[in-house]
């Protein structure tokens, strides 16, 4: 039995496929250059560059604030990946709440719409400033005074209404006969949903669900306004020494450096799961 082997035809289409490719990336690149210079030379050319760059992007005083700039990201890092915890945990258990069937279960029902009603329509900064600065201010015993344990409240109580709801799309995007056959094999209501429903719907949701993370990595600096040293607090005493404004890019390319892997494994869960099929690839 001989090896299978391209016609010549096939072998003709792919080498034509593999111009076409060349020939793209080739325009891509030359583009991408052309338009790198011509923003460069844009700027460049401003009066007021020469100040700009001293005041914002010098090379020198940047380094000197990384380390610092660094340590306080750490405190976000921390911030982020706890705080992520307890949002799935808690948004979980208010999209659940959502979905319950049965009158019994209005008041949980009605509870849950309330809670997402109420804190996504408050701004984050606003809840920051009432849990941080109010909550500390009633005195009252048992409670932890340290801000940033009602900075990172705040950014649970906030993401945990936007996370609900995207669970519990997820969870009514589950067609109702997958119920019904669960039941029908006779499982109970809490088996269907732990191992038919919620199955399905965390999958289904994980692309706009890494998406809240990403917008939570960046969320996590607001922390800053109580006054906890994180990379932006940071950035802000580095810059209170000699008025230059250099630490606040390097904490701007940190916090860059930090989302871009997420997006990245956003982009490929969501092409994975067929969420960009219908509209073609990247350019």
């Amino acid at each position: 039995m001989t090896d299978w082997q391209p016609s010549a035809l096939q072998l003709e289409r792919i080498a034509y496929r593999r111009r076409r490719a060349r020939r793209s990336t080739l325009i891509a690149v030359v583009s991408s250059v052309v338009l790198l210079v011509l923003v460069a030379v844009g700027i460049g050319s401003t009066p007021g560059w020469p100040r700009v760059r001293a005041t914002f992007f010098d090379v020198h005083r940047g380094w000197e604030a990384l380390p610092i700039v660094a340590q306080g990201l750490w405190l976000n890092i921390r911030v982020m990946l706890t705080c992520a915890v307890l949002i799935v945990i808690f948004g979980m258990t208010l999209a659940i709440m959502r979905t319950l069937r049965g009158p019994i279960f209005f008041p949980l029902r009605v509870f849950a719409t309330a809670y997402t009603d109420v804190f996504r329509g408050l701004p984050l900064l606003l809840v920051i400033f009432l849990l941080g600065f109010g909550v500390p201010a009633l005195q009252l015993r048992g409670l932890p005074n340290q801000a940033v344990i009602w900075g990172g409240a705040a950014l649970v109580l906030t993401y945990s209404s936007y996370v609900a709801e995207v669970f519990r799309a997820g969870i009514e995007s589950v067609h109702p006969s997958q119920r019904a056959a669960a039941r029908s094999l006779g499982l109970t209501y809490r088996q269907t949903l732990r191992f038919v429903v919620l199955p399905q719907a965390v999958r289904r949701v994980m692309p706009p669900l890494l998406n809240d993370f990403v917008s939570l990595q960046k969320d996590s600096g607001l922390i800053a306004v109580l006054g906890v040293i994180d990379a932006i607090r940071a950035a802000q005493l580095e810059t209170a020494e000699d008025f230059n404004f250099t630490p606040y890019v390097v904490a701007g390319l940190l916090f860059v450096a930090l989302t871009i892997p997420l997006t990245r494994l956003t982009d490929y869960v969501a092409r994975r799961q067929g969420w960009y099929g219908g509209g073609g690839g990247p350019v």
